[in-house]
């Protein structure tokens, strides 16, 4: 698609400016710095808390500039600063840090800079002083905005997801974040649709119920009344080359002149539809395929194989699986196909990294975890203390009922037990129900082969349904696997339900 850059003006201050920040510095034109260096710089010079720097490029990118080219929605550069003809954000680095758009655009650590300087405007907005921007949770609203969403409930998809990865932790690149408690105050945003919220809890689609609805603009796609008036019997695989919630946005804006169906997210497989089944979305490049078939994105980037995952592929065949058997598709790759394999095609995704042959599998109705095990509070392989008590409030919960206790300076946790057959890589989920009053940043405790590994979780949102915790090395044995700690900074009951654990 065609990007047009909006007018490029600097200001004199901003610019000497950003000459005595990089004063005695090596010259970022000469030579970059290090990935780790370049985000120490850029958060010291702009007061940004450093790893939520980091966590943002992450969400975006993965870290990844993608050698200076735009992504879909013409976003530049690990820091992914976007320039169309709605959104200036690389623009405003240009102002703001006095650094040539060029540079901006193919320079990682001006890239990184920029990114930082775009942030802290938008704290500067929101008021933020110096005391309050040591407070990592109270950039919440301004990473919401740097997300350039068009709706606050998709700004909230954006700012949960690198809130998310704070808890999660990072480790990429050489750059690392340790896993952290973190209490997003989400402010205004607390009040949007929690898009990551279990079925039954959200706008639900109509074609697939397990996706979430968020329609996208009408400038994007054309009514129709598909298959009476064109018959359906192409799915065509894309990758979004942009963030989950980057691509919704960009589909909901008018200016985008593109859409797909469904998006589907990298880290647990979400998805969301935007185009109903039988409307015509402009995904495939090619008006006779537009019309005939189901376009499917996939958040990530053709060159980076790190965001195709298993939850991901086992999300997309289900509803490929689906879409199949609704429309009388033959389950194969004469009517599966990439963006690259039709006709007239000038795109390259899925890429070369796009496992056909798992995917293919799991459409299929193989590929199966050889062994997989959930363990719910009131299986036999739960203990806690008499310090938890026991609910069944909310109708999000795994079973029949969860178990809460209030954080304490003391670890007093609710261990699940299971019998791992063989010690190898396991991926570790957790349910729970949410809500306002539960934690927000739950230690997951992960009894891994090389020693416990914690990660925080905002029980707040996104409950009930399956939430990744990550991939872990486990040893083999019948032994306590994953626990839930009170030991948390992070306000509101700690929830305890149900985890499973399946090898990978």
């Amino acid at each position: 698609m065609t990007h047009r850059f909006a007018r490029l003006s600097a200001l004199a201050a901003s610019a000497v400016t950003a000459l005595v920040v990089l004063a005695g510095q090596p010259a970022v034109a000469d030579q970059e710095a290090p990935l780790p260096t370049a985000f120490d710089r850029a958060a010291a010079a702009r007061d940004v808390p450093r790893d939520l720097l980091v966590a943002v490029a992450y969400a975006e990118t993965h870290l990844d500039a993608h050698e200076g080219k735009p992504s879909a929605s013409g976003g530049y550069g690990v820091m992914h600063l976007v320039s169309n003809p709605t959104t200036h954000a690389l623009e405003k680095a240009a102002e703001l840090t006095g650094l040539p758009v060029e540079k901006l655009r193919g320079d990682t650590e001006a890239n990184i800079m920029g990114g930082a300087a775009v942030l802290r405007a938008y704290a500067d907005d929101l008021g933020l002083d110096e005391a309050a921007r040591k407070d990592t949770g109270r950039w919440y609203q301004a990473v919401a905005k740097y997300g350039n969403a068009s709706t606050p409930e998709v700004a909230r998809l954006y700012a949960d997801a690198v809130y998310e990865q704070l808890g999660l932790g990072i480790d990429t690149g050489g750059v690392v974040v340790k896993p952290q408690e973190v209490t997003a105050d989400r402010g205004q945003y607390a009040k949007a649709r929690d898009l990551n919220a279990a079925v039954g809890v959200g706008i639900l689609s109509a074609d697939y119920p397990p996706a979430n609805w968020v329609p996208a603009s009408s400038s994007n796609y054309t009514a129709s009344s598909r298959p009476s008036a064109y018959a359906i019997d192409r799915v065509v695989i894309h990758v979004t080359e942009g963030s989950y919630a980057g691509s919704i946005s960009w589909f909901q804006n008018p200016s985008a002149q593109v859409s797909a169906h469904y998006v589907v997210k990298s880290s647990n497989g979400e998805i969301t539809q935007m185009v109903r089944d039988k409307d015509i979305a402009w995904h495939a490049g090619n008006w006779t395929y537009n019309t005939r078939s189901i376009g499917i994105e996939h958040e990530g980037y053709v060159n980076n194989s790190s965001w195709f995952t298993d939850a991901m592929y086992r999300a997309s065949a289900a509803l490929t699986r689906a879409i199949c058997d609704k429309y009388g598709i033959p389950k194969d790759r004469s009517h599966i196909i990439g963006h690259n394999e039709v006709p007239g095609a000038t795109h390259t995704d899925p890429g070369s990294y796009w496992n056909w042959t798992t995917y293919m599998n799991y459409v299929t109705g193989g590929g199966t975890p050889s062994w997989s095990a959930t363990i719910d509070n009131s299986s036999a392989g739960f203990s806690a203390s008499s310090n938890w008590g026991t609910s069944s409030y909310s109708s999000q919960r795994y079973g029949a009922d969860y178990r809460f206790a209030n954080p304490v300076a003391a670890s007093d946790p609710a261990w699940f037990q299971a019998a791992i057959p063989s010690a190898g890589t396991y991926k570790v989920e957790v349910w729970y129900p949410a809500d306002p009053g539960y934690n927000s940043s739950a230690p997951y405790i992960v009894a891994t082969s090389s020693g416990n590994q914690t990660v925080y979780v905002d029980q707040r949102s996104g409950g009930g349904a399956w939430h990744s915790l990550g991939t872990f090395s486990l040893n083999a044995g019948t032994y306590n696997a994953v626990g839930v700690s009170r030991w948390t900074s992070g306000t509101g009951y700690v929830i305890a339900d149900a985890v499973r654990i399946s090898r990978v």
